[in-house]
């Protein structure tokens, strides 16, 4: 499949006023200002294709949100280029933001005291969405983000979780075939989480590429099958959640229940310690480097009767914690 966003160097550069922090350093400014500069983006390369997953994640000021709105065409880069769609973003916007959707958690695109069925209208008109294509996609999104109970409901009314449902039905009645999320699911409750991510789920299964950033590891370890890692500006991995996983943590924790029970001791092969017994379930952590989870498991099943074995894979935001602070 041909990249349906393709960017080369980018790389974004904001000039602030230095100033000292006094009053004296206020009327210096007034005659003679120095500026320095901060380089929030530096030489991104991203491909990405049609119908993907992606998730953009990283430390606060890492550069995402910079990403993104150059992505989206909100900022112009300093050097480097992107296509996105064939399209140039930032020199091309109107015709550009056509196909694509954005939704920023903290933000709404909503009018305040309207009701939201008001707002879709409005927005029906700036897009131009034929009748039936805008009444069809009403009714699905309704009916997917459970929005009948408060279409008529002045937004500035709507709980936080009722007005991102209704943000994501705005942001998608003109069928775009990108759509950005930042922070999709912030503040959200367990409830609204979960209707949220089903319904984005839905979306990408049907054909549209989403973007994600987000600080919420479960958001990425639900729906992310890739993932991008943005640090100080950097690009420091892109590839598959599962690949991170080996790539940093080489442990896994197997757990096992025994019919009996039995001495722990007697199960210290190499590679292997003993994390916790209670009763007849023991959890063992497994040193990948030295052997291998089948390996274990099959001495395991040779000299003991096992009810029941699982493997637990190591958090992903223990993971990601364990590459800010280390890198990769």
């Amino acid at each position: 499949m041909e990249n349906i966003i393709e960017a080369k160097n980018l790389t974004k550069e904001f000039k602030s006023l230095k100033r000292e922090p006094s009053l004296k350093g206020y009327f210096k400014t007034l005659f003679s200002r120095n500026y320095e500069t901060k380089r929030a983006l530096n030489r991104v390369n991203l491909e990405i294709k049609k119908g993907e997953f992606v998730g953009i994640i990283g430390p606060n000021g890492a550069g995402k949100s910079t990403l993104i709105k150059i992505l989206t065409g909100i900022l112009t880069p300093t050097s480097g280029e992107a296509k996105i769609l064939g399209l140039v973003p930032y020199k091309q916007r109107q015709k550009y933001t056509k196909d694509i959707g954005v939704i920023f958690g903290q933000r709404t695109q909503l009018w305040w005291d309207l009701p939201a069925k008001d707002s879709f209208e409005l927005l029906k008109y700036v897009f131009k969405i034929p009748e039936d294509v805008y009444k069809e996609n009403l009714d699905r999104f309704t009916e997917l983000l459970e929005l009948d109970k408060y279409l008529a409901t002045p937004v500035r009314k709507l709980s936080l979780g009722e007005r991102m449902r209704c943000d994501l039905a705005a942001s998608l009645l003109h069928n775009p075939k990108i759509v950005y999320l930042d922070e999709p699911t912030i503040g959200l409750d367990v409830e609204a989480k979960h209707k949220v991510r089903e319904f984005l789920k839905e979306l990408n299964k049907g054909g549209v590429t989403i973007i994600l950033t987000t600080h919420d590891m479960g958001d990425i370890e639900e729906l992310c099958p890739r993932i991008i890692i943005i640090d100080k500006g950097k690009k420091i991995f892109d590839g598959q959640i599962s690949e991170i996983r080996k790539k940093i943590r080489s442990d896994r924790v197997l757990v096992i229940d025994f019919h009996d029970e039995i001495d722990v001791k007697k199960l210290k092969f190499n590679g292997v310690k003993i994390l916790s017994k209670e009763e007849n379930r023991v959890k063992l952590e497994i040193d990948t480097r030295k052997t291998t989870v089948s390996e274990i498991a099959k001495r395991i099943f040779s000299k003991y009767i096992v009810h029941d074995i699982s493997i637990e894979e190591p958090e992903i935001e223990e993971i990601i914690r364990e590459i800010y602070k280390k890198g990769i």
